[in-house]
């Protein structure tokens, strides 16, 4: 532990608000054991001479170099929790889940308690050559005073403490950062603050504002800085016992001082709105980050860079080559990165996409496999709105994943010896998805879920193809394998249209590589292959993947070529026009491919692969549906439109369902959300810096430029090679570091993985240890049943699922006539005749024997099958077993003749036809009766007396209603009485004639024409 040094104290003390007459407690070294001095910088000088407290004089040194003579009590001490208790109140938890984990979910704050443990008191010597080791900062915890903010990191053994001094009253856009080298023990930390908190009283003292597990960075709109913390996290996954978190809350704060807020609103309006779109990013949701394992990279990389770096065998600092790429706050880790000598020791890189472990049980042989996908940061976006690639070669949805395969025989990456970074049980494989590396778009601003594909720019040289392939060989090596999924046949070309510019891009540019290193390029229509019934997807694709692994291989830890170890050179290109459903079932086949070679490589199984519907790889498609709907959450805004089970054609009355339902939210979101999580990208990536004279954003009318490089800056860069597009050194074999020399320190000085994973100084319960909870393949186990035999513990046994047994037996849709079964255990409860029986009917008149009615597909039977004599006799039937689709469908064709040769009907079937044939003799007829009704009569037809008296009402003469008739119908033969003669003129048609006969003589008809009555 170095010393207690006072000049570092007293600069993180001054310059704070005025004293006036409070006293400033100051521990001080064994040179000066009584040194005080007053803050005087920032308030009206002040010459008065403070004193030590009576309550914290010092008598004695302890083992750092400070005397006393007792416990320093602070001013405002927290409570002390023991170890035990702290652990009882996890376990009952807030109703968060901080209880559910081995340390809780929310950082919990610094104790301001001076005194000291029992562990602290004596230390050993095995603690004082920790504290020499590596030690990282893991939790935070913020105060602030009137004027400053400070952030105090405390290592995970709680024996290191430093501190981060933030001004708060900087000049607007500027952040003034004052890094403390010194490292304190909790001791002198208190001492520390407690002297913070006595030079400001008179403005409040020093408060707690919140504790933090990480800080992010910080981020600047219109106005001031603010400081962005994670402030709750879950553990996801762990490697080399170096464990992988997962943002659960985020907490932004302005490092401002406060002010009314009324005056916030009117001059901060932009500001707001700022905030609120930055909001828009959950931050909650897919982003993770790790202490000391850089997940920024692949395993095979790191353990390249810890090999190289640890050739001689001595303890180097900790390397923080991140690789930029997915670093998705390294735009607020930029302010830091100016601020601070070391940024990365304070700040945490993050990467954006998805994490998850599981493990698999083998006989009690432990097997993680780890599944890591990030998302690059570059031309990153929404769907539609980032199609394609940008002038420099970055691809839209731009992900790289890679599958871990380790056997947990022992934790850390270092094997026995001690032998550096040379455990021969991790495997890793590579796999990147990205868009069609083309310049095209698809405008979504009509309500077509589809719309049309735009090639914004046909470039023959293509350039932004060729920066793209020339990033992979980069990252990966060579060869690259590009499998395209895209459609080829369509009514309207859409997809098709890149299929054949995308041919011709890497035709192009295979024309000018090594015959060695040339892309392999595999196109082949998924699309049209699923909607068919002649072809199998599955298998297709199983093919391809055993075409990939061989080609570029994967990688395996060890200590040289002869132990295992091998590197994985090049990678797969997997694409679709969306990289989102066809693209994942394709990485999940390949990647279960390499899955069999990783388990292999261990000695798990004997073969290359693995087969499906077993418990691994049930285990391993869960996790894989698991990646491919949060990617396509990020990019599309839903879920796997298109899963394994459409592919595979299970499951398929519900997975339509699922289907149709993602498809109408991927709609949604697509025309609706995919704006604001565009713009909430764009400012916190820094696509978008503000800039007094610029547009807001939400001003902008797209986002192109913010994504391309400035058309000026083209006059400056060096014209590309549309020939030597490439670097010839990426194109070399990837070549491992040798195994470093045997370590000349303990473990702790090259890695700190032992206080991260075994916790020594935590007290915690199996229940809470994250590889207890871990899914495993033992929850696929099927029940023992008692009386059944034990079942295969194996999770490489295929275990149909009952469902799929039940599909297989429904009835296919042709018809197929197959011969019995000739097992008697099998027979149905009824007697099955067979098809020699159905030939005697056929040549034999029935027979008066009657056969007991038959059960078969029918619902309810209503014919009786006779019994031929020529039938022979049959066993009496097993009325335990059910018959076999054979017998049932020979047993209905029997029916069938028999029921046509010998037609009858049962009882209640001749009841209900013979009541159908005399209905119509049973309804009484209505016929005019003229006898007068009498009681005897209606006693007679008492069950339709209302129908009686109807018709009797009708038969009733009266005389009125004769002449009525009589008149009326001499008035409608008048009526129908029309003459034929216009002009003979009748008293009531006179007018009418007259103007008849008038009208006639306008149209030039004479009047000595018309006929006229004598």
């Amino acid at each position: 532990m170095e010393s207690f040094d006072d000049a570092s104290l007293i600069g993180l003390v001054s310059q704070e608000a005025p004293l006036h007459d409070e006293h400033l407690l100051i521990p001080s070294g064994p040179s000066d054991p009584n040194l005080a001095k007053q803050d005087t910088t920032a308030g009206p000088t002040s010459t008065q001479t403070t004193s030590i407290r009576p309550s914290s004089r010092i008598e004695r040194t302890n083992d750092v170099g400070i005397i006393e003579d007792g416990p320093v009590v602070s001013e405002f001490p927290l409570p002390y929790t023991p170890p035990g208790a702290r652990i009882e109140e996890e376990e009952e938890g807030d109703g968060e889940g901080d209880g559910e984990d081995e340390e809780p979910q929310v950082a919990t704050s610094f104790e301001r308690e001076a005194s000291p443990t029992f562990a602290q008191k004596h230390r050993s010597a095995s603690d004082n050559s920790e504290d020499e080791g590596i030690n990282r900062m893991h939790k935070f915890t913020l105060y602030e005073t009137a004027t400053r903010f400070y952030m105090v990191g405390i290592n995970l053994a709680e024996t290191r403490f430093r501190i981060l001094k933030i001004d708060r009253t900087s000049d607007s856009g500027e952040l003034s950062i004052t890094e403390d080298d010194m490292v304190y023990n909790k001791r002198e930390m208190v001492q520390l603050l407690d002297a913070i908190d006595d030079g400001n009283k008179s403005s409040g003292g020093l408060n707690q504002k919140c504790s933090a597990w990480a800080l992010l960075g910080f981020i600047r709109f219109t106005g001031a800085y603010y400081i962005l913390l994670v402030t709750k996290r879950s553990q996801v996954a762990m490697l080399g016992g170096h464990n992988i978190y997962q943002i659960d809350e985020t907490e932004l704060i302005p490092l401002t001082t406060s002010e009314p807020s009324h005056l916030k609103a009117e001059k901060h309006s932009e500001e707001a709105r700022y905030i609120a779109i930055l909001n828009n990013l959950d931050l909650s949701r897919s982003f993770y980050f790790s202490y000391s394992y850089d997940i920024t990279h692949t395993l095979q990389h790191n353990i390249c860079r810890d090999r190289e770096t640890h050739q001689d065998g001595h303890p180097q600092p900790f390397s923080h080559d991140y690789h930029s790429m997915f670093i998705w706050n390294h735009h607020i880790l930029s302010p830091a990165a100016e601020a601070l000598k070391n940024p990365y020791e304070w700040c945490l890189p993050i990467i954006h996409g998805y994490v998850d472990q599981s493990k698999m049980s083998v006989y009690g042989r432990m097997v993680y496999v780890t599944i890591i996908a990030r998302r690059s940061r570059f031309f990153a976006g929404a769907r539609f709105l980032k199609r394609g690639a940008n002038d420099l070669g970055y691809v839209a949805n731009d992900v790289e994943t890679e599958q871990i395969v380790c056997e947990q025989t022992t934790t850390s990456f270092h094997s026995a010896g001690p032998r550096l970074h040379a455990n021969p049980h991790y495997t890793s494989y590579v796999q990147h998805r990205g868009s069609i590396p083309l310049h095209w778009t698809q405008d979504n601003t009509g309500v077509s879920p589809k719309p049309d594909i735009e090639l914004n720019l046909v470039d023959p040289f293509y350039s932004a193809a060729a920066l793209h392939f020339d990033d992979l060989f980069r990252r990966y090596g060579a060869p690259v394998y590009v499998l395209n999924l895209v459609k080829s046949r369509e009514r309207t070309p859409r997809e098709s249209i890149l299929l054949k510019e995308f041919t011709n891009a890497v035709t192009y540019l295979n024309q000018f590589l090594p015959e060695d290193k040339k892309l392999i390029y595999e196109a082949w229509d998924m699309s049209r292959a699923a909607k068919s019934r002649d072809q199998d997807v599955i298998e297709t694709l199983e093919g391809i993947a055993g075409d990939i692994i061989p080609k570029i291989g994967f990688f395996k830890n060890g200590d040289d070529a002869e132990s295992g170890l091998q590197l994985q050179n090049g990678v797969a290109r997997t694409n679709c026009i969306d990289c989102l459903d066809r693209t994942n079932a394709a990485q999940f086949v390949i990647g279960k491919r390499a899955l069999g070679y990783q388990l292999h490589a261990l000695g798990v199984i004997d073969d290359t692969t693995v087969e499906y519907d077993t418990d691994a790889v049930n285990l391993f498609t869960n996790m894989w549906h698991d990646h491919g709907d949060t990617i396509a959450i990020q990019y599309g805004g839903s879920h796997l439109v298109n899963t394994m089970a459409t592919y595979r054609k299970i499951n398929q009355w519900t997975s339509h369902s699922r289907d149709m339902v993602e498809s109408f939210k991927r709609y949604y979101n697509n025309s609706f959300l995919d704006a604001q999580r565009q713009e909430a990208y764009n400012l916190f990536l820094g696509n978008y810096i503000f800039a007094q004279g610029t547009p807001m954003l939400w001003d902008l009318p797209n986002d192109y430029y913010l994504h391309h490089t400035d058309p000026k800056s083209h006059f400056d860069r060096k014209k590309p090679s549309y020939i030597s597009w490439y670097t010839p050194e990426y194109l070399k074999a990837r070549e491992f570091p040798p195994l470093p020399f045997h370590p000349k320190a303990p473990l702790s000085h090259f890695d700190d993985f032992w206080l991260e994973y075994y916790r020594p100084l935590a007290l915690s319960s199996l229940s809470k240890v994250f590889s207890w909870k871990m899914n495993s393949t033992s929850r696929y186990l099927p029940p023992v049943r008692p009386g059944h035999p034990v079942p295969d513990l194996s999770p490489f046994v295929p275990r149909i699922p009952p469902e799929q047994i039940q599909r297989e037996r429904l009835p296919q849709r042709s018809v197929k006539i197959q011969e019995p079964s000739t097992n008697r255990s099998r027979a149905s409860s009824s007697t099955m005749p067979t098809p020699e029986v159905a030939q005697t009917w056929v040549h034999q008149p029935p027979s008066s024997e009657k056969h007991p009615p038959l059960t078969g597909i029918i619902k309810e039977p209503a014919f009786e099958i006779p019994h031929p004599s020529r039938i022979p006799p049959i066993d009496p039937p097993n009325t335990h077993s059910t018959p076999s689709k054979a017998e049932v469908a020979q047993w209905t064709l029997g029916q069938l003749v028999s029921d046509s040769l010998s037609p009858s009907v049962t009882s209640a079937e001749a009841e209900e036809y013979e009541r159908y044939i005399n209905h119509p003799l049973k309804v009484p007829l209505v016929v005019t009766s003229e006898d007068e009704m009498t009681a005897s009569s209606l006693q007679d037809h008492g069950y339709n007396l209302d129908l009686l008296e109807y018709a009797n009402k009708c038969n009733v003469e009266e005389s009125a209603l004769e002449a009525r008739a009589g008149i009326n119908m001499l008035a409608y033969a008048e009526f129908l009485d029309v003459s034929e003669d216009g002009l003979t003129v009748v008293g009531e048609d006179y007018e009418k004639k007259r103007y008849k006969r008038y009208r006639q003589w306008l149209r030039g008809k004479s009047l000595f024409k018309q006929r006229v009555d004598p």
